[in-house]
């Protein structure tokens, strides 16, 4: 059974993957090439097709702005069955971004730095991986440098998102309050992802509204992050994104010192480290709630709501492990239940949970690939396991779906697989999963 999954994850990664050098994260839904998704998508590549795997991260690279900014679509071809494209973004109303490629004007969680890591520990030709490293890993470098002059509000360690986009967690409860704070106007525009997808999976025509909103305060400003940061109505610190860079952070430290040299380069990531992971702790977890959260730029406060994102920390190792059996606990307290596969998007308890509306509810493989790894750091190998199993359970019994409905007794009707099908990093870090 192990090896028919594989083979299938396989030939999911090699059907998306497209002749510019890049995978689409599905077919129909998402034509393009994708920052985070292209990431994880490169670890499972790296088990049997490393050329492509370098590939991956090579395509995303080549679109870098000038500033080090590495935007969170590529519009590496024309294609009407996505909105927003490339003519709503407008990317080149900044002056430094890429001249070669057209792209969205924001980012998203930056997994570059671990990415290359794992590439290298799974590697069978260290020698060669270390080369691509070797000349890679600088623009990665430059990506970070970006964040922490660009995006670190209060220079405190901790990055700003403009837009729920660059969250990777697009429309999850955790910005309901926010969008309350917002009047958009009614954009008229035809929705894409509706065609492809069951609108009741999807994010509403009004949440689009905000969305597009935001981006043309963006636009309006030649997308100059300071100006962002004194106008755009949201403003958010939030722990996935942060804990990302972190994680990444810590990457780039052992890469410099596998290359050799780049000494200043070390000295300058362990000073953001440092800095990062106790504002990390010191802003964003909650006590009351027994986890991290995201925080409020705009009104100054956290936003007291628990989703998948608030355990994402484990991954970087940022809680001491007193704070770790905190976190752990909340999560199987709150989202464990026997009656649930983990681990949902969002707090099953809460009234704004949704099971089967993108990030609202539903289970996703990459949260939970990162979950594992975090369980695995503390010792928490059962739970870990747990999490393993219920991924693995999930793509065997529906498919290679983006997400999945949390509550077993759903799955006994055989529907339990939603948004795109043969979705590549479900299919990528399966592959990681059942070769770990």
């Amino acid at each position: 059974m192990k090896e028919k999954l594989i083979n299938k994850a396989m030939e999911v990664l090699d059907a998306n993957f497209q002749n510019g050098g890049f995978t689409i994260p599905c077919k129909g839904l998402y034509p393009f090439q994708w920052n985070w998704d292209s990431g994880f998508i490169a670890i499972g590549l790296a088990y049997y097709n490393m050329e492509n795997a370098q590939l991956e991260i090579k395509t995303l690279l080549d679109a870098q702005w000038d500033n080090g900014f590495i935007p969170h679509i590529v519009f590496h071809n024309e294609s009407d069955s996505y909105f927003p494209g490339a003519d709503f973004h407008k990317s080149d109303l900044h002056p430094k971004a890429s001249k070669k490629f057209r792209s969205t004007g924001m980012t998203q969680p930056p997994v570059l730095g671990f990415v290359l890591h794992e590439m290298y520990r799974i590697a069978q030709d260290k020698q060669d991986m270390l080369g691509f490293i070797t000349r890679n890993l600088d623009k990665v470098y430059d990506n970070h440098l970006y964040f922490y002059n660009n995006r670190d509000l209060h220079n405190e360690g901790l990055m700003y998102i403009y837009h729920n986009w660059e969250s990777g967690t697009d429309n999850s409860p955790i910005w309901d309050d926010i969008w309350t704070t917002i009047d958009p106007p009614e954009y008229t525009f035809e929705r894409r992802d509706t065609t492809h997808v069951d609108a009741s999976q999807r994010p509403s025509k009004r949440e689009y509204d905000y969305y597009l909103h935001i981006i043309d305060i963006a636009k309006e400003n030649q997308y100059n992050d300071a100006k962002i940061a004194e106008l755009s109505p949201f403003l958010v610190q939030d722990p996935l994104f942060n804990a990302m860079l972190i994680k990444s952070n810590e990457a780039l430290i052992d890469l410099y010192t596998l290359i050799g040299g780049n000494e200043s380069k070390i000295d300058q990531l362990k000073s953001w480290q440092a800095k990062s992971i106790s504002s990390f702790n010191k802003k964003l977890f909650n006590k009351k709630l027994g986890a991290y959260v995201h925080y409020d730029l705009r009104n100054e406060k956290q936003i007291e709501l628990l989703s998948s994102s608030s355990f994402s920390p484990l991954y970087a190792c940022i809680p001491d492990k007193e704070r770790a059996e905190q976190v752990v606990n909340t999560m199987i307290d709150k989202f464990g239940g026997d009656n649930r596969y983990l681990c949902a998007s969002f707090d099953p308890a809460s009234d704004r949970f949704n099971p089967i509306k993108y990030w609202r509810g539903p289970v996703w493989i990459n949260l939970n690939w990162l979950l594992y790894y975090g369980l695995k750091n503390y010792g928490y190998d059962s739970i870990a396991q747990r999490v393993k199993e219920d991924s693995i359970a999930l793509i065997q019994q529906h498919g290679f779906y983006e997400y999945f409905d949390s509550r077993k007794e759903k799955h006994n009707t055989n529907v339990g697989g939603y948004g795109g099908n043969d979705f590549s990093w479900s299919a990528a870090l399966l592959i990681d999963l059942l070769n770990n």
